[in-house]
């Protein structure tokens, strides 16, 4: 198996789009009647979920004007958040079939075809031109690539000269390896991790400039925490990123929150820029 089919169906997990609709019928809202605002518990599917977005998105300068890459746009949750708050396009992609599927559907009955697209493609191998996107950004998908100089030498090809580009991971701490399984990998297959120093090296090797890194771990902590507290009180809500991790989700939140605690792994946010 490939390490991206690895990766693929690691996070695939059958029907997905049908998986989100049963969750918000539980809920009590109607697919036909949805807002932004319904689908954000569960359409943000990364670490800490709709706040890292909301985080990231206070500090990107996009203008209604831009075009927008979402590199890793999962369910398309950011892609369609950032263009309503913006006013801007976005185009996503991700590598994972049934993602793509959900993030088409869900955008549709959102109305918002017109402002978000999303394919499926490689993030080592965007079918993008050159210079294309006046701001990308990546959410807590290089854990999942083997090869970051090329991630981000593609990120900066895609870009416009003085173009934005945002992401967020989980980096490798200083102790040693996490515990697992993680939201990422179940046994450390298709992980892939480096320490920021490592990331800010990488970035600015592809040609980035104002490379700005904030560390964001006890954020994570608390947010893990707040997972966990609420399914020992029994108390997690319908809507939620814990039903698309699968079974083990709770165990996948107590590593997660241990492994930064213990320095395993060490969240970042980093912000750089394409020079002009």
């Amino acid at each position: 198996m490939s390490g991206t089919t690895q990766i693929e169906s690691h996070w695939a997990r059958g029907d997905v789009y049908a998986l989100i609709v049963s969750a918000l019928q539980q809920a009590g809202k109607s697919p036909d009647s949805l807002t932004v605002e319904d689908l954000a518990p569960v359409d943000h599917f990364h670490a800490r979920g709709f706040p890292a977005t909301v985080d990231l998105a206070d500090h990107l300068p996009i203008k209604s004007t831009d075009h927008v890459l979402d590199i890793g746009c999962g369910i398309g949750g950011p892609a369609r958040y950032f263009a309503k708050r913006f006013g801007c396009r976005v185009s996503g992609v991700d590598i994972t079939g049934p993602f793509i599927d959900a993030a088409n559907k869900l955008t549709a009955l959102l109305g918002m075809t017109g402002q978000v697209s999303v394919e499926q493609g490689d993030a080592l191998c965007l079918s993008y031109r050159g210079e294309t996107f006046d701001g990308a950004y990546s959410q807590h998908v290089t854990m999942n690539i083997p090869d970051r100089v090329q991630f981000f030498a593609e990120a900066f090809r895609v870009l416009k000269p003085g173009a934005f580009f945002g992401l967020t991971e989980h980096g490798l701490g200083p102790v040693g390896d996490p515990y697992h399984p993680l939201p990422w990998s179940e046994d450390g297959t298709g992980e892939w991790l480096a320490t920021p120093e490592d990331t800010v090296e990488r970035l600015s090797g592809a040609g980035f400039v104002d490379i700005d890194v904030q560390h964001s771990g006890p954020k994570y902590i608390a947010a893990y925490g707040q997972m966990i507290a609420a399914a020992e009180r029994g108390e997690l809500p319908t809507l939620g990123i814990h039903i698309l991790l699968g079974e083990n989700a709770l165990q996948k939140a107590r590593n997660s929150k241990r492994s930064i605690e213990e320095g395993r792994t060490h969240p970042i946010q980093v912000i750089c820029r394409k020079p002009s």
